[in-house]
Order: structure tokens, then C-alpha cells, then sequence
């Protein structure tokens, strides 16, 4: 099959099949489906790929995704600059903008310490991130990360190198869900729920 294909075809399923959860199979259904594209859309998406490498960049202050040197985020006046959000990825930050609730600033650690894959605090913005909270005037840090055995240890690392500084650091709760049934939940989210659990 791949020897009767033309070497720009081929190309393309090579460099489509390189992304993540893309096999052969779907990779050959994306390009084909380019190939049917009216000839503008496939060009803007090529330009949109172009744009996104040439043109974003990392925020010079939280390591967010944007255009020029500061994030939307950071360039907002409107934010409260007394809360500073701690989150693994830049979905993680979208995310937590998508419930509207958090007004606060942030910073992207770009990761999480993973010894195992090699990954230590140095690989991250942790420098950073306590060189930005020594200097600002923050009141809380809430520690975003995964709830994960890496997540909770970058968590820990994190709060052990900002201790003695004037700043609250607290987690995000865990547990049960908004209409969960607590027979249906597992052990560890009970125990979240319990440990986690707040006054009426």
C-alpha cells in the first residue's frame, strides 16, 4: 500500500501518525480527508500550524501559552493578584478557567517531578514560581496539581521550598462529586471526601 502512495502523501501520513493516540489507520483517514479539502481550508489549516510554532510563545511571567509577552491572563488588571493557582499543563489552566469560579493569577509548572522518567524540579518553573511568590504579594497559593503519586509529591516539594514565606498554601479539595452516589465511589475517594470534608 505505502509504496503506491505518491512520497507527498506519504509525508503526510508519516508526520500525521506522530501524534499522540493517532495511529496508521487514522492517520491515512486525516490525510485523505485533507486531500479532499477545498484548497483555502487546507491552506489555513497549514497556516494555522505555522502560526501556532512561530507565534506563541510562554508567558514571561506564568509560563501560560501566548501571543506577545504576557498571557491574557497576566495582562488582566481585573484578576486578583492576591491568589496564585499552582497547575501542572496549560489544559489544566484551561480547565479550571472553564468553571468560571477562579479569578485569581497562575503558574504552569510545565510538568510535574517524575524521577522515574528523569523529570526533576529543575526541569520545571519551580525557580520560578518561588522567586515570583517571594517577590509578589500573594495571600494564598492553591497547589493544582494531579491528584496523582507525582502530582501530590510536586505539591510537597513545592510547599517545602515556599515554607517561611507570609503566604497560605492550601489544595484543592478531592473526594465526592456533585451527585455521586457515595456506595457507587471507591475507597480513595471516600477517604478524600472524609479528609477533605468542611463545615456546614
Amino acid at each position: 500500500m505505502a509504496t503506491e502512495l505518491s512520497p507527498a502523501v506519504k509525508r503526510l501520513i508519516d508526520q500525521l501518525e506522530k501524534l499522540p493516540g493517532i495511529g496508521r489507520k487514522s492517520a491515512e483517514r486525516i490525510a485523505y480527508h485533507i486531500l479532499r479539502l477545498p484548497r483555502e481550508e487546507a491552506i489555513a489549516l497549514a497556516e494555522a500550524i505555522r502560526s501556532v510554532k512561530e507565534d506563541v510563545r510562554y508567558c514571561r511571567v506564568c509560563y501560560n501559552l501566548a501571543e506577545g509577552e504576557l498571557c491574557p491572563i497576566c495582562a488582566d488588571p481585573s484578576r486578583d493578584s492576591r491568589q496564585l493557582c499552582v497547575v501542572e499543563q496549560h489544559r489544566d489552566l484551561f480547565a479550571i478557567e472553564q468553571t468560571g469560579v477562579y479569578r485569581g493569577l497562575y503558574h504552569v509548572l510545565l510538568g510535574r517531578i517524575a524521577p522515574l522518567e528523569g523529570i526533576g524540579p529543575e526541569q520545571l518553573t519551580i525557580e520560578a514560581l518561588v522567586q515570583r511568590v517571594r517577590e509578589g504579594h500573594f495571600e494564598e497559593i492553591i497547589m493544582a496539581t494531579n491528584p496523582t503519586v507525582e502530582g501530590d509529591g510536586t505539591a510537597l516539594y513545592i510547599a517545602q521550598e515556599l515554607s517561611g514565606l507570609p503566604v497560605r498554601i492550601t489544595r484543592l479539595a478531592r473526594g465526592l462529586t456533585t451527585g455521586s452516589v457515595i456506595e457507587h465511589a471507591n475507597r480513595e475517594m471516600l477517604t478524600d471526601a472524609l479528609k477533605g470534608r468542611q463545615a456546614l
